[in-house]
């Protein structure tokens, strides 16, 4: 049983004083560089598969411990995943298609007011190189770790249409900690770098958008030329990115 945030017709009302937020996946290579990074006035808890310091354990898998994690929680953003475009189908199973599950029906279940799914570009990888992708494209993925990206798309949309949980389906790009070398990496790569500082703003505007109910938005950083537009995103959620692969620090 969750204790859910109260709920009066189809408004959310968050009754505690500071924003309770769920990151799942928190040790893994996103998750702890844009953890420091985020809203100091969210009261948030790290989760992964294997417990660390500032992280509690959580197998994403289980439905009990996911309702145990996200009860009176105001969002859940969920970034656990196995992030490999090569990954075989048993790898990918338990954790993008049968986890992300069960993150969403335990999310339902605890009244969890926003949800923030992990996509990625992946998902719209087969699209040709010549083509800027939008968020209104639909999947079209190059692998099957785009195809279950796309099953979490799919799974957001679902929830949005039938649940007053609202979803953020973010298609993140190549994210690099650092700033990648524009001489030696790929163009399609440096086109759809996204910072941690972008990473972290994405993250903030996906959780603290009002007024949604289904939405894909494209996770790029404001780089000059631009795998994947960005402007239905920064005007949906009020992103605002900074950081520019083209761009000397």
């Amino acid at each position: 049983m969750c204790t859910a945030n109260q709920r009066f017709g189809s408004v959310f009302v968050v009754t505690q004083t500071r924003r309770r937020v769920v990151l799942t996946g928190a040790g893994g290579r996103i998750g702890r560089a844009i953890t420091p990074l985020l809203p100091a006035n969210w009261d948030m808890q790290g989760t992964d598969l294997t417990a660390s310091e500032g992280l509690s354990t959580l197998d994403i898998s289980n439905p009990d411990a996911c309702r145990a994690a996200f009860a009176g929680v105001d969002a859940v953003v969920h970034l656990a995943a196995i992030p490999d475009p090569e990954a075989s189908w048993e790898r990918l199973l338990p954790v993008n298609v049968v986890g992300v599950y069960q993150v969403a029906q335990a999310a339902v279940s605890c009244g969890v007011r926003r949800l923030v799914l992990a996509s990625s570009l992946h998902a719209v990888s087969a699209v040709s190189d010549q083509t800027q992708v939008r968020v209104g494209d639909p999947p079209r993925p190059g692998n099957l770790y785009g195809a279950t990206k796309a099953w979490a798309e799919a799974l957001g949309a679902w929830v949005g249409a039938t649940t007053p949980t609202s979803v953020v389906a973010l298609r993140i790009g190549y994210f690099s900690p650092q700033r990648p070398d524009a001489g030696t990496v790929p163009t399609r790569e440096l086109s759809a770098w996204l910072s941690p500082r972008d990473a972290a703003e994405l993250v903030r505007a996906a959780v603290e958008a009002v007024g949604l109910t289904f939405v894909v938005a494209n996770g790029i950083s404001a780089n000059r030329y631009r795998r994947a537009d960005l402007e239905e995103t920064m005007q949906q959620l009020g992103y605002r990115p900074v950081d520019d692969a083209w761009q000397s620090p």
